[in-house]
């Protein structure tokens, strides 16, 4: 059986700038059972341009008209805010994980000792940001929305040329949108990325609803990414396309049940259905009553339930041969 699907519940900064909000996403996603709970590391002013304005669909979601800056100034959490929720996953069994968005944050995420860095679609194209996380030679997961072929493949390069190698580095196949039309989602794109690199996939799910990031495993995802939140219509820029905590549930029983159902591949007989051979399968039969020494053929045989005798995969073995005893109707022969 394949590898288990690594299912990371992204909370993002729909903490809305409260690390006890924030703890109460850890404690979500673990009941969930969600594998990795992530957040977002950043500083207003090394992220954003001070006058650089909100996407649209960030202004539809927080009903604010105002610049990006001033919207992620309030969604900030600090060092020691980072430190209390990676111990509040150690208590909870489930792995910290946070998106640093400067090489300022890069650092002091790895000197926390972080696992995995989640790279985010934004940045694929930074190629310092990408070298300095590649010469940490860590687990790479990166976000490839908004991106062609040629610009994973720089991104994946400066990755490895800085130190990470690729067998460390997944893909995520993503639509930056929030929420992603259906029609954009491309799941077949993520196999394209798997075809074209040689990396292990996984997407990262902008949808409304919990069916695609499934689909996604079906399709071969190793990785799933999801947001959520607490409530929905909380304010903010991301809650109204992330789940909220009994649908992330819901997303992980199906994943893992998905999982459970794509097996190891070999065509066999199930230990469920193995049973059920001898009862649905059938036998070659005596259509009527033969008597010893009659010659077999259509006229006399039948094929009946239940698959305890001779096959009928045997039929051209037995047609034209002589009963070597007597049979009554419907006894194998």
């Amino acid at each position: 059986m394949a590898e288990k699907v690594f299912v990371i519940a992204e909370a993002g900064v729909n903490h809305n700038g409260s690390v006890e909000l924030a703890e109460r996403m850890v404690d979500a996603a673990a009941d969930a059972g969600a594998d990795a709970v992530k957040f977002q590391t950043f500083k207003a002013e090394k992220l954003v341009a001070k006058e650089a304005q909100m996407a649209d669909y960030q202004q539809k979601n927080t009903g604010a008209k105002e610049s990006q800056y001033a919207m992620l100034k309030r969604l900030e959490i600090d060092e020691e805010a980072h430190r209390r929720l990676m111990r509040r996953c150690e208590k909870r069994g489930i792995l910290f994980l946070s998106t640093p968005f400067d090489l300022e944050n890069v650092r002091m995420l790895g000197e926390m000792g972080l696992e995995i860095f989640k790279i985010g679609s934004g940045e694929l194209t930074n190629l310092p940001y990408l070298r300095a996380i590649g010469a940490l030679k860590k687990r790479v997961i990166l976000s490839t929305g908004m991106a062609d072929l040629g610009e994973v493949e720089d991104a994946l390069d400066a990755l490895v040329e800085a130190g990470t190698p690729k067998e460390r580095i997944t893909l995520l196949h993503a639509n930056t949108m929030y929420p992603t039309p259906m029609e954009d989602v491309n799941l077949r794109a993520m196999q394209t990325l798997a075809c074209a690199f040689g990396c292990s996939v996984g997407y990262s799910d902008h949808t409304l609803g919990i069916e695609i990031p499934v689909a996604a495993v079906a399709m071969g995802a190793s990785v799933i990414e999801k947001h959520f939140t607490l409530d929905r219509t909380m304010k903010g820029p991301d809650h109204a396309a992330s789940l909220e905590p009994e649908e992330l549930a819901a997303m992980v029983r199906a994943i893992r049940n998905v999982e459970k159902a794509l097996g190891d591949g070999i065509k066999r007989p199930s230990p469920s259905e193995t049973p059920n051979i001898p009862v649905a399968r059938k036998s070659i039969v005596a259509a009527r009553p033969i008597r010893k020494g009659e010659r077999l053929g259509e006229d006399n045989l039948a094929v009946k339930r239940p698959g305890t005798g001779l096959s009928p995969m045997r039929w051209d073995e037995v047609v034209g041969t002589r009963a070597l005893r007597d049979y009554e109707e419907d006894e194998p022969i």
